[in-house]
């Protein structure tokens, strides 16, 4: 028995009829549906982030209007000096003060927590706690309680921090830590990029007076400074030696940094230590006073007595 052939195929089929049933249409709505849905939440989501990221924005940096120009930070060691020198370098601070309508910061080293480190860092947490306190102060100028203001007409933010005349007073190219550090103070450094001045000794780096432009900088240097890692190393001269670490290895603190001479901002009273005072310099720093006890102290600041009569004839 033979079985027909199936019928050929034509090369030319009929167009494919369009589906009658409604699914393809159905399922494309519920997707766009999805889809939209989808969008909508991501828009609630983003929404919500940025309202909230705005709540708790960090402030914008403050710029210190300059009421009061400059702080004065003294912090006075009770246990190792008569209260007598210590109420005179307190008059020393606030006569000054009076007359250039700047602030006074008086605290004791006890007053921080030190965690065991020398007595002599509290300087530090002492500056950054008047930065707190007077946050429209330009400058805060730390002075030891071995230090007297010898030259009432000298102001601060004219005589040191002054960009044009930091300009004439920068030490640059110069070892960090003398006599050859091969860090050296940036050459190319200009007045208005200073944010911390100080000077140098015949040891190096002198801590005992220095000033710093207030704001953010200022308060990261100091925390930097002051930071426990550094405390815990034990350096000979402690916060002095931390600070001569610091500006070697941390460019970013260098970057901002200006020597000037001695005599500017922190003259001796013994030419054993440094440059020796000279009649006109803005402070005399009694040398080493502290280490024989408070009668030495008190002794030799008569010899700079005269700092009485220059605030009364001013």
């Amino acid at each position: 028995m033979h079985f027909a052939y199936p019928p050929r195929k034509s090369s030319n089929p009929p167009p494919f009829r369009p589906r009658t049933s409604a699914l393809p249409t159905i399922r494309s709505r519920r997707l766009k549906t999805i889809a939209l849905a989808f969008l909508a939440f991501l828009t609630l989501v983003w929404l919500f982030q940025r309202g909230g990221s705005r709540r708790h924005a960090p402030p914008a940096y403050h710029k210190p209007s300059g009421n009061p120009p400059a702080v004065i930070v003294t912090v006075f060691n009770e246990g190792k000096y008569g209260k007598g020198y210590l109420d005179m370098v307190k008059e020393n601070r606030l006569k000054y003060a009076e007359k250039h309508g700047y602030g006074t910061f008086f605290v004791k080293a006890s007053d921080y927590d030190l965690r065991g480190a020398p007595i002599s860092w509290a300087s530090l947490p002492a500056v950054r706690h008047a930065m707190a306190m007077f946050p429209d102060a330009s400058y805060i100028w730390y002075l030891d309680q071995n230090s007297f203001i010898m030259n009432p007409n000298l102001k601060i933010e004219e005589h040191v921090m002054k960009p044009s005349r930091l300009e004439e007073l920068m030490i640059k190219d110069h070892p960090v830590v003398p006599p050859d550090s091969i860090i050296k103070t940036f050459s190319h450094l200009k007045g208005h990029d200073v944010d911390f001045v100080l000077t140098q000794d015949k040891d190096g780096l002198s801590s005992s007076s220095f000033v710093v432009k207030n704001g953010e900088w200022a308060k990261f240097f100091i925390e930097t400074w002051f930071d426990p890692i550094y405390r815990s190393y034990n350096f000979q001269k402690a916060e002095q030696h931390a600070l001569e670490h610091i500006v070697q290895w941390h460019p970013t603190i260098l970057a901002k940094l200006a020597l000037v001479p001695q005599r500017i901002l922190n003259s001796y009273s013994k030419e054993k230590g440094g440059q020796e005072y000279k009649e006109g310099d803005l402070v005399v720093r009694l040398y080493a006073c502290g280490e024989a006890g408070e009668d030495t102290c008190e002794t030799e600041s008569q010899r700079f007595a005269q700092w009485k009569a220059a605030f009364q004839n001013s």
